[in-house]
């Protein structure tokens, strides 16, 4: 499966203009696998693991070459460090208050919004919406108590 993966997102990174790099590879085959939106640092640590050679900014280019060539999207939140995501369907977040985690949203899940006027000569692209609560886990928590 870790082959299949390989070779199709090599056909992807390709396919977007760039050069085929291993640890483009890496990274993109990273983010397929991994659930959440992990920041570059925790993508680096891990990579180390198996890619002792992905430097923090061999990783920090790779994320903005897979980002720029619409491969992944940057999600900033709040402020917070930039955290990356390879679901590039339209798509809202979760963002549970007590643990931090964040979870994607599907659109369709939540009730369309009403059109609406931001003022003359902006022109709207698209817009997210972010929830915020208890993930199931922090929930469950809270009750024990």
């Amino acid at each position: 499966m870790m082959g299949e993966r390989g070779t199709g997102n090599g056909e992807r990174i390709r396919g977007a203009g760039l050069k085929l790099t291993p640890q483009r590879l890496a990274v993109l085959d990273y983010l397929q696998r991994t659930p959440g939106h992990p920041t570059a640092e925790q993508i680096g640590a891990d990579l180390n693991r198996s890619l002792p050679r992905a430097a923090r900014a061999t990783v920090y280019n790779a994320l903005r070459a897979l980002r720029d060539a619409g491969l992944v999207s940057e999600v900033r939140l709040d402020g917070a460090t930039a955290r990356y995501d390879v679901n590039l369907a339209p798509h809202h977040h979760f963002i549970c208050r007590r643990c931090g985690r964040i979870e994607d949203v599907r659109a369709e899940a939540v009730a369309p919004q009403p059109a609406c006027e931001v003022g003359e000569g902006y022109a709207v692209e698209g817009y997210e919406i972010v929830l915020r609560g208890l993930c199931p886990a922090c929930a469950r928590r809270g009750k024990k108590r």
